[in-house]
């Protein structure tokens, strides 16, 4: 055993030496080779590393003026650091790899809306108020700058407080608090403007008055849950439904009353500027629960009920029809409304003949309010043609079409039924089940392409995307810190139900150009939205959203229309501070990120949910905060 040590030492003490053998000789040859290569190896040395260099960089076309005379002495190289070539021999940049820089506009079109002008309109029939319709400007009238926020403005207080405050460095319009002073629409104060929450026909406050609404129809049970107001004023209606869990979408005309959409965008309210006159109203067919009509000067028994036939064709099978207002209780009021009792009454006989011939039925009329509902289907309705000829049913009429669609004084036919107790397409779900129920129109196989399987695919897929995108902006991730939303290519409205228990709400949008019409579907999953083409400017003031998602817009619209013009549209809808998330082919991307840059938006791509290898790729934006400058006098 003691021999067996001893070999065990002697071999261990060997392979040590051997080791420091071996170290002691690597690093001799290693300083060895060092100062082989270090040492000057003159001209040649030089023109192998000439050599190596211009394997790397272009070749230029050089004559240096000072030669090596001494190659053997490094000393002797003189170190030339003045320039050889110019900027004029440089070749230049194509216009496509050029940022190009959008200017400012003119102060005097921080609120332009650019197909509701009201200088363009004057070139239109007046008939019907058709000249207070979209009238969009010709390609070669489109702005190239970018619309100016006035001087002071600021970001909008967060909902709920926005329902009842506004900055008035915002819309700096008085003209309401003078003309409603005596309604209660709107008061001044400050640095700000208040919502009382009043109205023409509800000067206890707009609460009270939906109360008063909700005695006489269920407004508690999840069966209203999408509504719209025509003729809105400052959309206080709409902005007390939204403590109901009912979704408003409220219009009125550009500057009937000077900025009353505007207000109502600005209180985090649903709006759209739009009109009844004589084009369809962009939205499809059985679209809403509730419409409403508070003192909105719109004449219903006008032109054979025409508009009323319009708002038959967005109410969904038993919807309401809400009137207040002349020519209702015309009784008690006809002397405040400068009018004859005569006249009032002749008012009233004709919405009353008008309703009965789209076999409406009269729910109630109690005081100011008068309620009227539309038939869960057409099975009676067409046997009562035989006493009411008109309005006659449409025939071979899609009516879901509502983009630059005129008005048909004919009754869109309800989807057929095989008894008369069942709802035409099929029954809707309470909110909140709705959500997530199989809607109607995808249920009966109505929309091409799309299953029931495929529906609820698509709304666990938005989950993902959305978790995805909070991840990915911290502000969309931050609770409050956006309200206003808008969805270029909303699709089955995937994304907005992603955002159902934030305290957002979103505007869906359909494409005009897209090939399957799902705006239906949308509605009737309980979200709000409208038809649009992104060739054109929206119905709605500068600044209007606080978050904007583009998800597969520029592929659709490639070769349609030009993407500068898109993004400035964007630009011009979305507030100071807003962000963006554009969602599409990285090709497409890249030129989008390019023209962000001139409109001067931060912006950074980002790998699809996917991973790295997904083609499709996220581009993430800021629009930068930038007003007007000060005003001059303020200056001095």
């Amino acid at each position: 055993m003691v021999i067996l040590a001893d070999l065990t030492h002697s071999i261990t003490s060997i392979i040590k030496k051997s080791n420091l053998y071996y170290v002691a000789a690597t690093i001799v040859l290693c300083c060895t080779f060092y100062v082989i290569g270090f040492w000057p190896q003159g001209g040649d040395v030089t023109s192998r590393q000439l050599s190596s260099t211009a394997t790397i960089l272009p070749t230029l076309p050089c004559n240096p003026s000072i030669k090596n005379t001494n190659p053997n002495s490094r000393s002797s190289i003189p170190i030339d650091f003045t320039a050889h070539h110019t900027a004029d021999e440089l070749v230049p940049l194509s216009s496509s790899a050029r940022v190009n820089h959008y200017p400012s506009c003119n102060l005097e079109l921080s609120e332009y809306t650019p197909c509701e002008d009201s200088k363009r309109s004057l070139k239109f029939d007046r008939s019907m108020l058709a000249y207070r319709e979209r009238h969009c400007p010709e390609k070669s009238e489109l702005l190239k700058c970018r619309i100016p926020a006035p001087f002071g403005y600021k970001p909008p207080f967060r909902w709920p407080q926005s329902r009842d405050s506004v900055w008035y460095a915002n819309v700096p319009h008085k003209h309401l608090t003078v003309e409603k002073a005596g309604q209660n629409w709107v008061r001044f104060k400050g640095d700000r403007f208040t919502f009382p929450g009043g109205g023409t026909m509800f000067p206890r406050g707009a609460d009270a008055y939906i109360d008063d609404i909700g005695k006489l129809i269920k407004l508690k049970d999840g069966s209203i849950r999408t509504a719209i107001d025509t003729g809105c004023g400052v959309a206080s209606w709409g902005a007390y439904l939204l403590s109901r869990d009912i979704l408003p979408i409220s219009f009125a005309p550009k500057d009937t009353h000077e900025a009353q959409v505007q207000f109502a965008l600005e209180r985090g309210v649903p709006a759209l500027i739009g009109i009844l006159a004589t084009n369809r109203l962009p939205y499809p067919a059985r679209a809403f629960d509730m419409a409403h009509c508070s003192r909105c000067l719109i004449p219903w028994g006008k032109y054979d009920g025409l508009y009323l036939i319009e708002v038959d064709r967005i109410l969904r099978p038993g919807g309401y029809w809400i009137l207040s207002g002349p020519p209702v209780n015309w009784q008690d009021h006809w002397r405040g409304w400068n009018r004859t009792a005569d006249d009032l009454k002749a008012e009233q006989d004709q919405i009353e003949n008008v309703a009965r011939s789209l076999c409406w039925k009269k729910v109630t009329q109690r005081g100011d309010l008068a309620i009227w509902q539309k038939p869960t289907n057409h099975v009676h309705c067409k046997i009562n043609r035989k006493v009411f000829r008109k309005p006659p049913f449409c025939q071979e009429q899609d009516p879901d079409k509502a983009w630059y669609t005129k008005i048909d004084a004919c009754l869109s036919p309800l989807p057929e039924v095989s008894s008369v107790k069942d709802v035409a397409g099929g029954p809707l779900e309470n909110w909140p089940e709705r959500l997530t129920a199989v809607p109607p129109r995808i249920a009966s196989s109505s929309i091409e392409g799309v299953t029931a399987e495929g529906f609820s695919e698509d709304t666990e897929l938005w989950k993902k995307r959305v978790a995805h995108y909070k991840a990915l902006d911290s502000q969309l991730a931050e609770r409050g810190r956006y309200r206003n939303i808008l969805d270029m290519n909303a699709w089955l409205g995937g994304f907005a139900a992603a955002l159902v228990d934030d305290p957002v709400w979103v505007m869906n949008i359909i494409p005009a150009e897209a090939e399957v019409n799902t705006l239906g579907v949308i509605f009737e999953r309980g979200f709000i939205g409208t038809y649009q083409s992104w060739c054109e400017a929206m119905s709605t003031y500068p600044r209007t959203y606080d978050f904007i998602h583009a998800d597969s817009v520029f592929t659709l619209y490639q070769d349609r229309c030009e993407v500068e013009d898109i993004l400035l549209e964007m630009d011009r809808v979305l507030r100071p501070q807003g962000s963006a998330i554009f969602r599409d082919d990285v090709d497409v991307l890249v030129n989008v990120k390019s023209i962000l840059d001139g409109l001067q938006w931060e912006s950074r791509m980002v790998d699809h949910e996917g991973g790295p290898h997904v083609r499709e790729k996220l581009l993430i934006a800021t629009k930068l905060y930038w007003t007007a400058p000060a005003p001059v006098q303020d200056k001095q």
